[in-house]
């Protein structure tokens, strides 16, 4: 039980056990992992992680954005304990059990409400887009896609097609998907406007796709790795209604946005817009491997063997979505407004005394700070593991802010401390 709230380095960094373990990983792992700096978990409370050595840090990552209750919630805990006691595998694609069913009503009238809609499990973000894209071709008998600039949609064959965040993303993997075409992402801190992105899918219409040839745009309603962009209030209702003019379906990519992080279950909500196809993982089961697809009813008509996977809704896994999202509703969605609201007016604060720090945006606990260059970001996230905060960068040169939604206005107030205090 983590007693004292606060940081605590009591080795150099990475400590002995640490860098043991460091040296084995080199010899052992592939090299593609990014590891910004030589953190090596041991166990974890709420929003405090300790390492091998016995450091304590602040997480503002929680994995990634997957730690939606924490580390070790205690009704997490027992509700993969009791499931595991009962089975641990048993596959959706052949049989049926309970937590696999509930966990698909209770999205089914969350995540498309008042609208008859069917669930597809998967173990992961970039499986849950390879479905949808299956589904979406399947559903209109139309083989292209449009995604945007900046958008991160997964590594695998077609999820990478419609990735456009960063070069080494995609160096070497071609050729990728021929029917992918990509637009700007709108953002005012990018100087793109909603008009001048959908003047250039009417472009692409125009020319090289023409509309009644795409099955479907898939966006992020807050890009995450294209540096946790939010666009103007406009662009996904006329994305919307551009998309229906031409039968073309919208899938919002909630991979990293969903599950709570804006302070609504999905970072659409905050626009009004209803889309036809929600992708989500990261979140759904505070940690445990779990992705899902969910489509109108209409269009998820598909036969048996049209689609499947062997270990997708996994029992536990299902199990620990299931009290993730009472969580959610009891109260982390809430917190993650009111806490995120308190980091966000912080880092402005912060911002306004640091001329290198160029924009603060986002929603609820979904959070960035942008600065001048790519080493002044990757500076902030180096010194503020020194003094033990946990952070990672987005885009280019932006710092994501993105802690479990746990966390309270104490552990925010400590967090920024540290930020400032990194940056000098």
């Amino acid at each position: 039980m983590i007693t004292e709230r606060r940081p605590s380095i009591v080795t150099s960094l990475p400590g002995p056990k640490a860098a043991a373990l460091i040296a084995r990983d080199a010899k052992a792992m592939s090299p593609s992992f990014t590891r910004a700096y030589p953190f090596v978990m041991d166990h974890g409370e709420g929003c405090w992680a300790t390492d091998v050595d016995g450091n304590r840090f602040l997480d503002f990552t929680a994995g990634i954005a997957v730690n939606t209750t924490g580390y070790a919630h205690p009704r997490v805990v027992a509700a993969i304990t009791e499931q595991a006691h009962r089975f641990q595998h048993m596959s959706g694609t052949d049989f049926y059990y309970r937590t696999e069913i509930e966990l698909a009503e209770r999205l089914e009238a969350r995540i498309l409400p008042g609208t008859p809609a069917r669930v597809f499990f998967t173990n992961s973000g970039a499986e849950a887009i390879e479905g949808a894209m299956k589904l979406a071709r399947y559903a209109t008998g139309r083989p292209s896609y449009i995604a945007f600039i900046g958008g991160f949609h997964g590594r695998t064959y077609g999820a990478l097609s419609l990735t456009a965040s960063k070069a080494s993303q995609r160096r070497r993997f071609a050729p990728l998907l021929s029917s992918v075409f990509h637009a700007p992402f709108p953002s005012a801190a990018r100087g793109v406007t909603t008009d001048e992105s959908l003047e250039r899918i009417e472009e692409l219409f125009a020319t090289v796709a023409p509309p009644e040839s795409v099955a479907a745009v898939f966006v992020e309603p807050i890009q995450g790795e294209g540096g946790y962009l939010v666009p103007p209030d406009d662009f996904m209702p006329r994305l919307r209604e551009l998309t229906q003019k031409h039968g073309i379906l919208l899938v919002a990519d909630e991979v990293q946005s969903g599950m709570g992080r804006t302070g609504k279950l999905l970072a659409v909500e905050h626009t009004g817009v209803e889309p036809d196809i929600v992708c989500l993982a990261k979140g759904i089961a505070s940690g445990l491997p779990l992705g899902a697809f969910i489509a109108r009813a209409e269009q998820m008509s598909w036969p048996p063997g049209s689609h499947g996977s062997t270990f997708g809704g996994n029992p536990i896994a299902c199990a620990a979505g299931l009290v993730t999202l009472d969580l959610l509703e009891e109260s982390l969605m809430e917190n993650a407004a009111k806490v995120g609201a308190q980091l966000q007016d912080g880092l402005q604060e912060i911002a306004s005394a640091h001329p290198n720090v160029t924009d603060v945006r986002g929603r609820g606990l979904m959070l960035a700070i942008e600065f001048k260059t790519a080493d002044q970001a990757a500076g902030l996230v180096q010194t503020a593991f020194e003094r033990g905060l946990l952070l990672l960068t987005a885009g280019t040169r932006a710092v994501r802010i993105c802690p479990p939604l746990v966390i309270d206005r104490e552990d925010a107030a400590t967090g920024l401390e540290i930020i400032s205090a990194s940056l000098g």
